[in-house]
């Protein structure tokens, strides 16, 4: 996909909700206000830093291609993306990562201590906001989504500098770290339009696989991406240790050579033979082979909303799954 594909396509998403996501900023800015200052100032630096806000998008999209016609998927996709960006502050901790879309992160910036409490804040405040909807459905996802992204971060936290980590094992991790919230929005678009169980469960496996497709291509960017266009250092992932599946992949079908590298780098989370790594897990196959895994987890959740009646909305959501692997941020 050319850039001015990509870039129109991406338009054409924004402006099928143009409306509201104008009413999920507006939500966004008042729910964020806290009395204590440091609060304010922490969370309106990572919510500002922008993003793709795709988990909003999805509760709108869904929501939009069910033909909901009340307000509550501004308050639900406000509240998705507070969850969301309450996993990156700790995330950040957790990885000692200093950049995050082109910019500092916010525990580099104003510590560690604070971004936890901060982000902490956020969960707590989405909790609030969840109960003000007075949906039990609705309380009953979001909890069991935040529950099962936190044992994903203690799985992948498991899974750190561990050279022997099965692709099973890891795509685990990839479906409770960051597949699951996407499961979650796209569950609650359907929900709050009065769609049928199947329904909620298919707009559920379209979060999931398109989540997974989105995952992969973020491991693939680690190594081949541009540290200007995806907003964050090429190479964190083996500076820390992580087995992500073009190092799994590499792992397994690798030379000896190369897996005793692969080894070295992962127990160590050395970067310094990032460039060899690079030069192995491209010549291996890896990112043709983990590249090819996220296309055909699009495939999956295009397969997912393909009962959909036509409309606008419908088209944004198949095109989510083409930009979710033809992206280069």
């Amino acid at each position: 996909m050319s850039a001015a594909h990509k870039n129109a396509t991406q338009n054409t998403i924004a402006l099928s909700i143009a409306t509201d996501m104008e009413a999920v900023n507006t939500v966004i800015r008042q729910k964020l206000y806290s009395e204590v200052s440091l609060v304010n100032q922490i969370a309106e630096y990572i919510i500002s830093a922008g993003g793709k806000r795709i988990r909003p998008v999805l509760v709108l999209l869904v929501a939009n291609a069910y033909s909901y016609k009340g307000t509550a998927h501004h308050e639900l996709a406000a509240v998705v993306e507070f969850i969301h960006t309450a996993t990156l502050l700790h995330d950040d901790v957790v990885d000692e990562s200093s950049m995050r879309r082109g910019r500092q992160t916010a525990n580099a910036l104003f510590g560690n201590a604070a971004s936890v409490l901060v982000g902490d804040f956020l969960y707590s405040r989405s909790f609030q906001m969840m109960v003000t909807l007075d949906n039990m459905r609705v309380m009953q996802i979001l909890s069991d989504a935040t529950n099962v992204i936190a044992e994903g971060e203690v799985l992948q936290l498991l899974n750190m500098h561990n050279p022997d980590v099965s692709q099973d094992n890891y795509l685990q991790v990839i479906r409770s770290k960051t597949a699951k919230l996407f499961e979650a929005a796209a569950q609650l678009g359907a929900l709050i339009s009065g769609a049928s169980d199947a329904e909620i469960d298919a707009a559920g496996e379209y979060g999931r696989s398109l989540g997974t497709a989105f995952q992969l291509i973020d491991d693939v960017l680690d190594y081949a991406g541009d540290a200007a266009e995806i907003g964050k250092n090429v190479g964190d992932d083996l500076r820390e240790g992580k087995p992500t599946l073009p190092l799994i992949y590499l792992m397994e079908n690798g030379t000896p050579e190369q897996r005793e590298l692969v080894r070295a780098c992962i127990e160590k989370g050395d970067e310094q033979h990032f460039d060899a790594i690079l030069a192995a897990i491209t010549s291996s196959g890896a990112l043709d082979y983990t590249r090819r895994a996220a296309e055909a987890a699009a495939r999956r959740a295009a397969d997912a909303v393909a009962d959909l009646p036509d409309s606008v909305y419908k088209q944004a959501l198949l095109q989510l799954c083409v930009f979710a692997v033809d992206r280069n941020h």
